[in-house]
């Protein structure tokens, strides 16, 4: 009868311990859900910097971000992005138009990226002429606690060449 009770002890024993090693149950997938979070919110970015709604263009971007572009040093921070934007937005020939072509979402579903293509017009600050430029360009985001995400670095490729250089008389 003490066998039986020690087995039957051991065997509530080595149950309770497997109960306890037990993985936690996988998150819910939320992948596709990310996807098209991102995707939407990239296309209300796209739009409110094609209308020149700079300041709402700016509250895309995260406390921390990084934006690099052609031609300027890469501004980091969101305040320094929005000295950089703001100045360029008071060019008269500025617009900005920006397509995603793809977007995913880490396993984890804390990070994502867009990649797309890009318009931009601006004008020369040293020759005065309307200059139209276009490329390509990679976004990372991060998920925010509110479930939003933000861009966390933003880079731009123009696909134009630079122009030649200036012979000198």
């Amino acid at each position: 009868m003490k066998d039986l009770a020690t087995l039957c002890g051991a065997a509530v024993l080595a149950l309770n311990l497997t109960a306890c090693n037990q993985a936690p149950p996988a998150p819910p997938d939320s992948h596709d859900a990310d996807v098209k979070a991102i995707s939407e919110t990239e296309a209300q970015w796209s739009q409110a910097t094609a209308a020149n709604d700079i300041d709402k263009a700016i509250g895309y971007y995260a406390d921390d971000a990084v934006l690099m572009v052609p031609g300027m040093e890469a501004a980091q921070g969101k305040e320094a992005i929005g000295t950089s934007m703001r100045g360029m937005a008071k060019d008269p020939a500025f617009s900005l138009h920006f397509k995603t072509s793809k977007a995913d979402v880490a396993k984890s579903g804390e990070m994502g990226y867009t990649w797309g293509t890009y318009e931009l017009t601006v004008t020369d600050p040293a020759t005065k002429k309307v200059v139209h430029d276009h490329g390509s360009y990679v976004t990372t985001y991060r998920k925010q606690a509110d479930g939003s995400w933000k861009a966390e670095a933003d880079i731009a490729s123009s696909a134009v060449p630079p122009p030649a250089p200036r012979k000198h008389a």
